[in-house]
């Protein structure tokens, strides 16, 4: 026999390396849009061009790899662009900390200068994060990478711009954003992280203007009264609703404050009673708008108190001004009570500083016009799986406003906006003015703030295809076939895409959603770095190769449901790729280099006749589960067929096939072996395509060197034997029967044992005859005996497979006298050990005094005792009944 083409163990550093260089150099994932084949094209969630690879990033780019790589398969034409973010503040961040590590800021350099040095950071270690998705085995087209801020992406950006503003969409306006005080730049709602803090309600006395009372309103931020513009009340609340109409005196102020009545005041809140600040709170802004208040900002942009509060206040910052407020409002009696109060802040997701909301001039998207259209599109042209995401994606199309999208930092797509300083006409252009359009003047300064992130990454399903160009890709690939992605961008980026995709294209950008879960730790907790449970999945690929990695996130990948992942289910799955290795070489040594040249028709026998038929089954399984996102699925049932029924059964079941004398017998065994082995490479590519290149380029007669454009199997519904599988299950349930006999009675492996069945049918009886020399080598008999009247010896151990009774005869395989004997010392000794615990335990001073984890490991042990003797007992009464 030949020696197998593959290595005794599976290393996959140097086999992944080898087939990620082969894929790229031969560009197998770069299609042509003239191609035949229907277009199926997924764009990357761009990841931050900062970022590195985390397991959310994994098992995101292991779906969507899983889903290329099958439609491949299926002969579609499939396109998947990779690319990153620019990520406007994340990036600004890390060159500002590189700056400052030289003494030096971003002001010191100036925009150009600073921008250029941005630049450099980028080419030379932006875009690490698109190697470790190489190293992920992703099956992208390098040839079209796409980034947000280069050319093509600023051509694009541009024209959505220019022509939103034309159609009044784009407005330049005072409302009040999310500011950060430490980043100097507007946020997104996306980009405030809120978490519950603990804090205070600070219960404050309002005098009535015309003395006849006093409001006592509640509030969590005092610095901000400084800013209030009106009282608010329930106009259904009979407590208050008097008063509307009236004055109160703002305390340590003195303004008079109008009392308004509005139903957005809850009744049961608070006091009842709401001091409204339009300036620097996002609700009461709404109340403002509604009842045309005064808008009062009394915190500068660096949040240092401004000329608007009292001159004694002036130039504090805000968290001392708060100390203050709150002495100074004892000192003079308004002051009543402070209560504790848990309520939510938010915070910049990058600095982590406390958000300010701000009055500012900004720019904004008039989101309702665009909202409407992306709302009917789900889920009559978009489907969003689970569909339960589909609530979470109406309730914020329901409830959205107007998208700020200036930013005061220098990294980005600058506003192309211009204002000429002679006559204040504001111009908005695709090519840059060099006059004005009004009075003609040269003098033209362009906005200083640049686009939102999220603005350009919204135009990313179309953008990367070329457009505004007429493109080959646009017109194939667009509308593109899914959107992986997690939840937590379903509204700031998922449907941003929508808007965008159906304003500009006419058509919905990507036909499915799939929102995939959290990947977690082992406990089901939050990986995070402060936690210290963070598995990261590039020293997983390292330690056990990124086909053990991938397939146990998809695994676990199950529609709607978070991934628990430890260390030790990914060292599991890389026992599964050694499994599937070994039992390639096992095949190649048997095959001897040559591809079998019998017909499949030929191969008769219980083993050939079931795993075709379950090859068939998987099959059936592999493209429903692929096609519906059922991701787990997929990778279950590939490996029960490799592992319990290829490997367990099938290889042990056809060995003496391969070792027989008869040449056509042999031959066509063979053929079943290289049929089912390379079908199996190409169903279990998706998930790990690079244990199964390798195997695949090392199988006699195989055409086509590359398993990646290797078609999906053909059907083979000649091969289907429902019959053989209800013929499998009885045998495969005889030989466990026998086994666990042998295990149970503590037989030893090599002592050979005797079978007797009593059937019951004929059919049974024929099957057990036919296949009687198989059984006697799997189970390790002697003999076996099978028909309706037989019979066998008391002193048998017993079982009853689908009403067919087992005699295995014990007489000479088991000493009944020694092994009792054996027991009962065995019992006394667990009894001897268990004493010594109970007696610990039973010891009011060791279990308190004790640390816990030594009483927790004497606890263990008494149950482990316990287990021990009830299996024991177990095995006693077993013996027991045979010797009766």
């Amino acid at each position: 026999m030949a020696e197998s083409n593959l290595p005794k163990g599976y290393e996959p550093w140097d086999v992944e390396k080898k087939w990620l260089d082969h894929w790229e150099e031969n560009k197998t994932f770069t299609p042509d849009p003239e191609a035949d084949g229907d277009p199926y094209s997924i764009v990357i969630p761009p990841p931050n061009v900062t970022g590195v690879l985390h397991m959310g990033h994994a098992l995101n780019i292991t779906l969507q790899d899983i889903l290329c790589r099958y439609q491949r398969q299926q002969g579609k034409n499939v396109l998947w662009v990779p690319g990153t973010d620019h990520a406007g503040i994340a990036t600004q961040n890390v060159v500002e900390r590189q700056l400052k590590t030289e003494g030096k800021t971003r002001d010191d350099l100036g925009r150009e200068k600073f921008i250029e040095r941005v630049w450099e950071w980028k080419e030379e270690k932006g875009g690490h994060i698109l190697k470790q998705i190489r190293r992920m085995g992703a099956s992208v087209d390098w040839d079209r990478e796409c980034f947000t801020f280069d050319d093509q992406r600023a051509k694009a950006v541009r024209k959505v711009f220019v022509q939103l503003y034309e159609e009044g969409l784009i407005y330049k306006g005072n409302y009040i954003i999310n500011w950060c005080n430490r980043c100097h730049t507007a946020l997104a709602d996306d980009e405030v992280e809120h978490s519950p803090k603990p804090g205070h309600f600070y219960n404050i006395k309002y005098k009535l203007s015309d003395g006849s009372g006093e409001l006592i309103i509640a509030t969590t931020r005092p610095e901000t009264m400084l800013g209030d513009t009106a009282i608010c009340v329930n106009p259904e609340d009979d407590r208050f609703k008097h008063l509307i109409g009236k004055t109160a005196i703002l305390p340590l102020v003195g303004r008079e404050l109008p009392i308004i009545g509005d139903s957005y005041v809850d009744m049961e809140f608070g006091t009842g009673a709401l001091k409204v600040t339009p300036a620097h709170d996002m609700n009461d802004w709404e109340l403002g708008r509604k009842h045309n208040l005064e808008v009062l900002s009394v915190f500068d942009e660096d949040g240092n108190i401004n000329e608007n509060a009292p001159e004694k206040y002036q130039g504090m910052f805000k968290d001392d001004l708060r100390k203050v407020i709150v002495e100074d409002l004892k000192a003079e009696g308004y002051l009543i009570s402070i209560d504790d109060h848990e309520h939510s802040v938010g915070e910049c997701y990058r600095c982590k500083s406390v958000i300010e909301p701000h009055v500012s001039e900004q720019w904004f998207v008039a989101m309702k016009p665009l909202a409407e259209k992306a709302r009917a599109a789900v889920p009559s042209e978009t489907k969003i799986f689970p569909s339960n995401w589909e609530k979470v994606y109406y309730e914020w199309l329901d409830n959205i406003r107007d998208w700020c999208i200036s930013r005061q930092i220098w990294w980005g797509h600058r506003i192309p906006a211009w204002t000429c300083e002679d006559c204040g006409e504001l111009i908005v252009a695709n090519e840059d003015p060099t006059k004005c359009t009004k009075c003609g003047s040269s003098k033209l300064i362009q906005e200083e703030d640049v686009l939102d992130t999220w603005f350009s990454s919204a135009l990313w399903p179309f953008s990367t295809l070329g457009w505004p160009d007429e493109t080959p890709e646009l017109a194939k690939y667009y509308p593109t076939s899914v959107l992986i992605t997690g939840f937590d961008i379903l509204f700031f980026w998922v449907a941003r895409m929508m808007m965008m995709g159906i304003h500009f294209q006419d058509q919905i950008p990507f036909h499915h959603v799939y929102i995939h879960a959290l990947v977690r730790d082992e406990h089901g907790k939050k990986m995070s770095k402060s936690t210290g449970n963070v598995i990261d999945p590039l020293e997983m690929s390292d330690k056990y190769g990124t086909d053990a990695l991938r397939f146990t996130l998809t695994s676990f990948a199950a529609m709607g449901r978070d991934i628990k992942l430890s260390e030790q289910r990914i060292e599991g799955y890389r026992h599964f790729v050694n499994k599937i290795w070994n039992s390639a070489r096992f095949a190649l040594m048997n095959l001897d280099g040559k591809k079998p040249e019998a017909a499949l028709e030929d191969a008769s026998g219980l083993a050939n006749e079931w795993i075709l038929h379950r090859l068939e089954e998987v099959k059936d399984t592999m493209r429903e589960a692929v096609e519906s996102y059922r991701f787990n699925e997929v990778a279950q049932t590939m490996y029960k067929f490799i592992w319990n029924e290829f490997c367990d059964w099938y290889l042990e079941m056809i060995k003496p096939d391969l070792y027989s004398d008869d040449e056509t017998r042999k031959g066509a065994t063979l053929k079943v072996l290289w049929t089912v082995l390379s079908e199996t490479m190409v169903l279990l590519h998706p998930v790990m395509p690079f244990v199964t290149q390798e195997v695949w380029s090392v199988l006699p007669g195989i055409e086509n060197g590359d398993i990646a454009t290797e078609a999906f199997p053909e059907k083979r519904d000649n091969c289907r034997n429902a019959a053989a599988v209800e013929q499998m299950e009885l045998f495969q349930g005889i030989v466990s029967a026998v086994r666990n006999i042998r295990t149970e009675l503590l037989i030893a492996p090599s002592k050979k044992l005797e079978l007797i069945v009593r059937t019951a049918n004929e059919e049974t009886t024929a099957l057990i005859n036919d296949n009687a020399e198989l059984i006697k080598a799997l189970a390790r008999l002697d003999s076996v005996t099978a028909g309706p009247d037989a019979e066998g010896p008391s002193a048998s151990g017993t079982a009853v497979v689908q009403g067919n009774e087992l005699f295995v005869p014990l007489a000479g395989a088991v000493d009944f006298e020694s092994e009792l004997a054996r027991l009962d010392k065995e019992f006394a000794k667990l009894d001897k050990d268990l004493v010594v615990i109970e007696k610990k335990l039973s010891n009011k001073g060791f279990v308190s005094n004790a640390p816990a984890a030594v009483v927790e490991k004497e606890k263990a042990k008494l149950e482990e005792i316990n287990d021990k003797k009830a299996k024991l007992t177990e095995l006693k009464d077993r013996l027991v009944s045979v010797m009766e």
